[in-house]
């Protein structure tokens, strides 16, 4: 059972809407990374949303004062994001009634803004505030925020799986579709910039002093981002899917490491084996390869080996667009899966144009092939003129071995 994908609604470093988001993408443009300094002087490159954000709306029974939580930045970011997807949240809402859709967010975000200032006070010896309760630091938190300002009633469902939780929000959405439990339901992922994101990942010392250059031999580490991505999912076309659905997606937890990939790449190979095996096609039906491509020289050689072990020397065209967006964490497979679903929506457009030619999400890097890791088609700009892709794979692989591939597409 195929599960259609409304037209997604996106905030990130790079556009505050899907069509500026495409459009940056495709030229490359990384005029949203920018110098940020923590609250402690330290200085870094990351994909944080410039300018002001609208206040959220307030949820009176949420019951979460604002310095803690109700209208903090991730909660600012994911209902400004919402505003694109709120036409297509009403359709549903309307046609199934508010119990029958649900909420599936991912987000590594723990309250970070809430906590912190909370134990800053506690290690004072002044004690926690008043005011400030343990839950205002839990990731669920947001998801209840979601499904309140939606006005919806149905299953609420927060995945917390590091880099992989919203691709991991959207498997479990379409799942609960399959399941009878839903028959629509709000999916992707919001994350932050925060100190304690950016400080925790230069602990690891995987955050590159230059901006990111995925699958280079001179590739340095990430740079972070934050953002939103949200799709409604449904079991019947809408209306506004551009018959766009969620062909498949695949799962595997390889449980390596805490933090370092499995280096065969095994991990991601059952990844995308298993979305090719839920979509009913083979590795020769894919177009476009959305690549995690984190610029660490671990992950971008295991999913080399593994984009070669499973489509072998027939490769589809590839990029990883963290260099434009950053990596927003767990915002980041929501964020990767929008820009699938608009390269299938503009594709036909373009290919119907005399000599017309369908663009690919630019792969920003240096060109500077790797020579310790398998070649991949990186930096191609366009699809062949007059053809239109039909599928897109999109690739999320995450601390502790989760792994998750997801592909768009239509019949």
């Amino acid at each position: 059972m195929d599960v259609f994908l409304s037209p997604p609604a996106v905030l990130c470093c790079a556009g505050n809407s899907r069509e500026s988001f495409f459009e940056a993408a495709c030229r490359g443009d990384q005029g949203g990374i920018q110098r940020v300094v923590t609250s402690g002087g330290r200085a870094f490159l990351a994909g944080r949303i410039p300018g002001a954000l609208p206040e959220a709306p307030e949820l009176p029974g949420l019951a979460a004062p604002p310095e803690y939580a109700a209208n903090t930045r991730i909660f600012r970011i994911a209902a400004a994001a919402l505003e694109e997807l709120r036409p297509s949240i009403e359709k549903v809402r309307n046609l199934y009634g508010a119990g029958r859709v649900g909420v599936c967010l991912g987000s590594c975000d723990n309250g970070t803004e809430a906590s912190v200032p909370a134990h800053r006070a506690f290690f004072a010896g002044k004690g926690f505030p008043a005011n400030y309760e343990l839950r205002f630091q839990g990731a669920s938190l947001l998801a209840e925020y979601i499904a309140g300002i939606s006005g919806v009633t149905g299953p609420a469902l927060t995945v917390a799986t590091a880099c992989a939780s919203s691709a991991g929000a959207l498997a479990k959405g379409a799942e609960f579709i399959r399941a009878g439990f839903c028959d629509a339901v709000i999916a992707g992922g919001a994350d932050i910039v925060s100190d304690t994101v950016l400080l925790g990942f230069s602990s690891l010392e995987t955050v590159s002093d230059t901006v990111t250059n995925p699958f280079s031999k001179n590739r340095k580490g990430i740079t972070l981002g934050e953002g939103a991505a949200f799709f409604v999912l449904a079991k019947d076309d809408p209306g506004d899917s551009c018959g766009i659905t969620l062909l498949g997606a695949g799962e595997s937890a390889d449980a390596f490491h805490m933090t370092s990939p499995r280096e065969d790449g095994l991990g991601a190979v059952q990844a995308m084996q298993a979305a090719l095996s839920g979509a009913g096609i083979g590795p020769g039906g894919i177009d476009y390869i959305n690549l995690h491509g984190t610029g660490t020289p671990l992950n971008d050689r295991m999913e080399a080996l593994a984009v070669q072990a499973v489509f072998g020397e027939k490769q589809p065209p590839a990029s990883s667009t963290k260099p434009v967006t950053g990596h927003t964490l767990g915002a980041a497979g929501a964020l990767e899966l929008a820009l699938c679903w608009m390269t299938l929506a503009k594709a036909p457009r373009a290919s119907a144009q005399k000599d017309g030619k369908a663009a690919i999400p630019a792969h920003c890097w240096d060109g500077e092939y790797d020579d310790a890791m398998p070649r991949l088609r990186l930096g191609e700009k366009y699809f062949p003129a007059g053809s239109a892709p039909r599928t897109c794979m999109s690739n999320s692989f995450a601390f502790g071995g989760c792994n998750v591939c997801l592909i768009a597409g239509k019949r």
